[in-house]
């Protein structure tokens, strides 16, 4: 028997936390009642779970990179239309979800995965992830600027957890620019633009090129991959989870993708209607 919760989120339904607030608005059934309680165990194998009267299906967990281009907002979908990353992924069966996000100009690379669970423990601070960020600064970084990233930077919602720095390329000048290796574990909102603009460095272009122990690599602007067997093992120990079985993404067949395609044609239609 497993929490409902860890259920809701091992099916690729959304994050535990998102899954517990659909628990809690009463959105959640089991074997046709309602449950609300935080606290109730189930059985998938042998009970019917659903959500808003849609029965759940226990997907095996598969894990993508993306090395993501700007102008791409990291939802799954937007209400006024605009690009998302989900567009760049091919069309597989399970329903995988962003791991955090990029920011609409930041680049590089942004994991989508259907395990909630992985999700909630890579993005949970106490796991103190790293992320890796090339970044391109106007300006000198020099040994007072490093040592300030270093230490910490005292932003408007609080000092910044140490970082580590690596110079890759300094300025000939102030209006030159300085090319920077930055490695920090924490996921403020545009934090990485936020530390150097502190410092008086705006930054040109910002781009993630890993995140804990899976690196870009050769990976080119808009592509995507799997994991290799190697990088699924050390990520779900990054996460503090063993990990199951190595998947590879199931694609769908033309068929399955032209349902799919009338299938959200409806929705919208009932949307408008």
């Amino acid at each position: 028997m497993e929490r409902l919760q860890k259920v809701l989120a091992r099916a690729g339904v959304a994050s535990r936390r998102k899954c517990e607030e659909l628990i809690l608005a009463g959105r959640v059934s089991v074997d046709g009642e309602t449950v609300t309680q935080l606290g109730a165990k189930v059985d998938p194998s042998r009970q019917r779970i659903a959500v808003d009267g849609v029965p759940i299906a226990l997907e095996q967990p598969v894990v993508l990179v993306l090395n993501k281009p700007v102008a791409y907002l990291s939802t799954v979908s937007d209400p006024l239309g605009r690009r998302t990353v989900m567009q760049l992924l091919p069309p597989i069966r399970e329903r995988v979800y962003p791991v955090g996000r990029l920011d609409y100009d930041t680049s590089g690379l942004l994991l989508f995965t259907n395990d909630g669970e992985l999700t909630q423990r890579l993005l949970h601070p106490s796991r103190e992830i790293e992320k890796v960020y090339r970044v391109s600064v106007r300006g000198i970084v020099d040994r007072e600027t490093r040592r300030a990233l270093m230490e910490g930077v005292e932003l408007e919602d609080g000092v910044t957890a140490p970082a580590k720095v690596e110079v890759l390329r300094q300025a000939d000048g102030e209006d030159g620019v300085a090319v920077v290796h930055l490695a920090i574990h924490e996921g403020r909102n545009r934090q990485v633009r936020r530390m150097f603009e502190r410092l008086g460095l705006p930054v040109l272009r910002l781009k993630r090129i890993a995140f804990g122990p899976v690196s870009l690599g050769h990976l080119k602007t808009g592509e995507w991959r799997v994991l290799t067997p190697d990088e699924w093992v050390a990520l779900y120990q990054a996460a503090g989870m063993t990990p199951p079985p190595y998947r590879r993404p199931t694609i769908r067949r033309e068929s399955e993708r032209k349902a799919t395609a009338r299938s959200s044609s409806r929705e919208r239609n009932s949307r408008r209607d």
